[in-house]
């Protein structure tokens, strides 16, 4: 080991965040900690705290106000203090005196934030890129080489106590690694320091103090004279009054006032209290058993109902984080517990924190894993009775994301992964790439960055109930957000992409600002653009045939202030309230003007809020194909009456010509549209496009300038690569590679979620050292492009008012009717009528699967239910085609609506499949063959029958082992999930 005293102490001030450890310098009277002015919006005093290492500047300390944070993200703090002076190791004198002076409190969380400013609230942040400025000396010397035999190394700490010795008059002892080295085990016993967004040091900080390197710590119940070293611990914590009330239960009493057990723990070393947590007994086991995955890390027969624990505080001083697994492990074993929780809720729509559910955050979240949400069944209550789930597993509450751990969990080591992964776009891409390296419980990814022009989306700003301007494709909702928070674990930085800088590896905002990466993902998706007018004179009377359009040309004037193009919930929520505040007060008139099923939810939405039919105009463009966005004609005829009877403005094939008839755009007055005949002009108060969706002008620049091959969309291959190997891409931004000769498929024909996920499986095999190696495949089938199966959806809530849902496979759009047509088409089952709001379609491809589902109801309906219907075989729809050719059905919505269905709703339903045809491929004697390879014997015609295969094969599977099998794998798959699934009788039961 090499160190040195010697500190580039400047330059590590820029690039890391080191506050709470007062700069690494000695406490000097000229420190400056905090700007001098601070904005003058201060949130809510029981602000919840989170583990997203936000910017934030600590205000008037004595009358214990809030931090200044942003309004627009779930933020919560990280108890960190400035570091402890200097112990005496050879005496057992106190560990920590009087802290002097605490900075700024940041989060552990390995990442930090820019302080987020949307056009939501007119909020400027001038000390943003404040930097504390410390004048004392420098109390850090640095390790410059380690190096130390693989036999030896779990013995690295031993170093330590010699080399401070060296330096009797410093504290702290850094060091610096490149991102893509693995943690070695020295490392693990450092902290690592939060770099800055813009740091433009390639390597990863960490720090050690002195006090650490004492073993004395002990971890015992808390006892009445805790109390003052307790407030002497947390005093300058935002939340401190929550955790001395909890703790003053504690004391009390030993429970809350509804009668729960708590328990509180304090880490004391020499005498000095260093840590405290505060939990209680978990009373809502079934709903966390019955909403999320937990049974992926515990088997809940094993655990006694009194062994779950409710982690409600942790708070650790950052020089001794790594006894934080010690100090996990210790409240299990003292407390009596075997699996502990923590709860992190989401931040309200009004930009305010959730009081009832606010408290600390722990620093110990990055030894718990994230645990995944459940798809739940929406049960028909009335018609169950009593036979629906009990209250505990169908209440209603408000979501949270949830982290574990256990016993077992403890002793089972996370690999971090400290690689710089930059994420460009909000888009449901993005969101499901994160999504699913977050929830990896063995990994530990530190350096995650979003760039988003709006941050994080998910916040629920509209608060105009089921009503939206744009359509969803049920990908993600808010409550999705909020069961992820990927606040916690993403760092979120607001900006604009306008360059790539491929050789420094660096990615420039629009701010000016750069943040550098390792991996950048791009997925900033097609947005709707400013429509371009063609110009036409329409007193000439032209014609669309005698205009020279360009469907590719750009708008480069000045965007009028009454335009809209919505892309995502903050351009909705800035359109909405110019609408409250200008279009309902006044009489003008609203043209929307597109192709999209984007027109016909905004329609519904001003409708909805009070704007009369007759002041709406919807013009449609011509189309570029024969297909529409709904593709259903019955749907398309119920849509067409509903606008017809609200007394809605409908044109056909129009083009844009001009505003203002060739005037100053802002704000429009009357547009100007010629079509196939006449021409025509419409005066207007507000303008809507939803024209054309396509790749943003700056994106397209920023591709283009840094050399990555762009050919009408950024070109990428099978496994997501750009011409540069460090830069991946998906979406809609993207398209295949011509070598492929499949240009007519790309990202957009697939469902996101899945695209999203798929590349971060294809990024897991660079860092999971679980996962098996990726063998190169074949030349030949390098050429083939992948093919996801998951279904593509669309809904939203159409004129009438009408709630519409459509799913399908992934396909190259054709015609319906075209479909139809085709001579493997299958079976298509509809009931009901569009006009009457109770159409139900579904189509059954020749294979007996469900491949297409449409809903058009005046009612809400079960959504997620009719989706997880997408893929099943008939059969398992209570034989659904014998049924409907028998008349049976007459509607498909009450017919989903029986208890028998419950089951294939069910989440674990893909998983009872899989198991039964495992039990159906496995051989049960080994001169007889398996039911799966007595299938394809029978294909095969290597059998002669004399009667019919389906006969043969049932009386085959009555007379051997597998009807049992099967049936013992049904019974178990409903007793199991028996509280989601009460309204089934299984043996016993009766």
């Amino acid at each position: 080991m090499s160190v040195c005293a010697q500190v580039n102490m400047e330059l590590l001030h820029q690039c890391f965040d080191l506050g709470p450890f007062h700069g690494l310098c000695r406490p000097h009277p000229d420190d400056i900690l905090r700007p001098e002015k601070p904005p003058s919006v201060h949130p809510s005093e029981n602000a919840l705290e989170d583990e997203s290492a936000q910017t934030i500047q600590k205000i008037d300390e004595e009358s214990g106000e809030q931090d200044i944070r942003s309004l627009e993200e779930d933020v919560k703090e990280e108890v960190l203090f400035e570091h402890l002076p200097e112990p005496s190791l050879s005496t057992s004198t106190s560990v920590a005196q009087t802290h002097e002076s605490y900075e700024e409190e940041k989060s552990a969380s390995e990442v930090s934030l820019d302080v987020i400013k949307t056009s939501k609230v007119s909020l400027t942040i001038d000390d943003e890129d404040f930097r504390p400025l410390y004048k004392g000396a420098s109390s850090a010397f640095c390790i410059q080489l380690f190096c130390i035999d693989d036999k030896y190394e779990t013995r690295s700490l031993d170093f330590m106590q010699f080399v401070f010795s060296l330096f009797p008059h410093k504290d702290f002892c850094v060091i610096s690694v490149p991102h893509l080295t693995p943690e070695f085990v020295l490392i693990q016993n450092f902290t690592r320091i939060v770099p800055f967004n813009t740091s433009i040091l390639d390597n990863d900080l960490y720090v050690f103090n002195r006090a650490g390197l004492l073993k004395s710590i002990n971890i015992r119940l808390a006892t009445t004279n805790d109390v003052p070293a307790v407030e002497n611990l947390i005093k300058t914590l935002n939340l401190s009054q929550s955790i001395l009330e909890d703790f003053e239960k504690y004391n009390t009493a030993r429970r809350d006032p509804d009668g729960t057990k708590v328990q509180t723990f304090v880490a004391e070393v020499l005498n000095q209290i260093v840590g405290v947590s505060i939990i209680r007994d978990e009373m809502d086991i079934e709903y966390i058993r019955s909403h999320y995955n937990i049974e992926d890390f515990i088997y809940f027969s094993h655990h006694q109902r009194e062994e779950h624990g409710h982690m409600f505080h942790f708070v650790l001083n950052p020089i001794f984080q790594h006894y934080t697994k010690y100090f996990l492990k210790e409240i299990l074993r003292l407390s009596f517990k075997s699996c502990l929780y923590y709860l992190i809720y989401p931040q309200s729509r009004e930009g305010k924190f959730q009081n009832p559910y606010a408290h600390s955050l722990t620093s110990a979240l990055h030894y718990l894993v994230p645990v995944r949400p459940r798809r739940q069944i929406v049960y028909p209550l009335e018609e169950l009775g009593i036979n629906a789930p009990s209250k505990e597993v169908s209440k209603d509450q408000p979501p949270y994301a949830l982290y574990h751990t256990n016993r077992k969990l403890m002793l089972e080591p996370k690999v971090t992964i400290n690689a710089r992964i930059v994420v460009v776009g909000a888009s449901n891409v993005g969101i499901s790439f994160l999504e699913t390296l977050i929830f990896c419980p063995h990994l530990k990814f530190n350096n995650l960055t979003l760039i988003s022009i709006h941050g994080l989306p998910g916040r629920n700003l509209m608060n105009i109930g089921e009503r939206k301007f744009l359509a969803s494709d049920h990908c993600f909702n808010d409550k999705d957000y909020a069961l992820m928070s990927l606040c916690s674990w993403v760092n979120v930085v607001v900006g604009k992409m306008i360059g790539i800088n491929r050789a420094a590896k660096h990615i420039i905002l629009s701010n000016e600002k750069i943040v550098p990466y390792d991996h950048l993902i791009l997925c900033t998706g097609q947005q709707y653009q400013v429509p371009c007018p063609t110009g036409a004179d329409i007193t000439k009377l032209l014609t669309n045939r005698e205009i020279k359009k360009d469907s590719k040309q750009r708008y480069t004037g000045q965007i009028p202030s009454n335009l809209f193009t919505l892309n995502d919930e903050e351009d909705c929520l800035r359109a909405l309230k110019w609408i409250k505040e200008n279009l309902i007060p006044s009489e003008g008139n609203v043209i929307i003007y597109g192709n999209t099923i984007d027109v016909y939810t905004t329609i519904e939405t001003l409708l909805y809020l009070g704007i009369s039919g007759d002041r709406i105009h919807m013009v449609q463009p011509p189309l570029n194909s024969n297909i529409t966005c709904i593709n259903n004609y019955e749907v398309e005829n119920a849509i067409d009456e509903a606008l017809l009877e609200a007394n809605v403005s409908h044109y056909s094939e129009a083009i844009l010509a001009q505003w203002n008839d060739g005037e100053d755009p802002d704000p429009i007055t009357c547009a100007s549209f010629t079509t196939p005949t006449k021409p025509f002009k419409i005066q207007c108060a507000a303008f809507f496009s939803f024209y054309e969706k396509n790749v943003d002008y700056e994106t397209f620049k920023a591709l283009n300038d840094s050399c990555l091959v762009y050919d009408g969309r950024l070109v990428i291959d099978t496994t997501f690569h750009t011409n540069d190997i460090t830069i991946r891409a998906a979406g809609p931004l993207t398209k295949f590679s011509n070598r492929y000769y499949a240009n007519e498929w790309t990202h957009s024909s697939f469902s996101s979620k899945e695209v999203g996920f798929q590349l971060a499986a294809t990024m897991l095999n660079l860092f999971d050292p679980t996962l098996e190696p990726v063998i190169e495949p074949p030349g030949d089938l390098d050429r083939l492009i992948p093919i996801y199966k998951g279904a593509k959806i669309k809904g939203g809530l159409l004129p009438g008012p009408y709630y519409y849902l459509h799913v399908a496979k992934p396909m190259i759009p054709t015609p319906l009717d075209v479909q139809i047509a085709q001579a493997d088409f299958g079976l298509q089952i509809i009931t009901g009528k569009a006009k009457t709001g109770d159409y139900f379609r579904i189509h059954i491809n020749k294979y007996q699967m469900v491949e297409t589902i449409t809903c058009l109801s005046r009612k809400p309906f079960p959504t997620s239910n009719y989706i997880a219907l997408f893929g099943q075989h008939e059969q398992v729809l209570n034989n659904l085609c014998s049924r409907h050719m028998e008349g049976l059905i007459t509607d498909l919505y009450s017919f989903f609506a029986e208890p028998w269905s419950m089951a294939i709703f069910h989440d674990r339903f893909i998983d009872l499949k899989k198991e039964l045809r495992q039990i159906l491929a496995s051989k049960e004697d080994e001169e007889l063959p398996s039911m799966e390879n007595l299938v394809l014997q029978i294909v095969d015609e290597e059998i002669n029958l004399f009667e019919k295969p389906k006969k043969y094969l049932q009386k085959f599977f009555e007379e051997t082992i597998y009807k049992s099998e099967v049936e013992k794998s049904i019974l178990e798959y409903l007793h199991y999930n028996k509280y989601h699934l009460p309204m089934y009788a299984w043996p016993g039961i009766i």
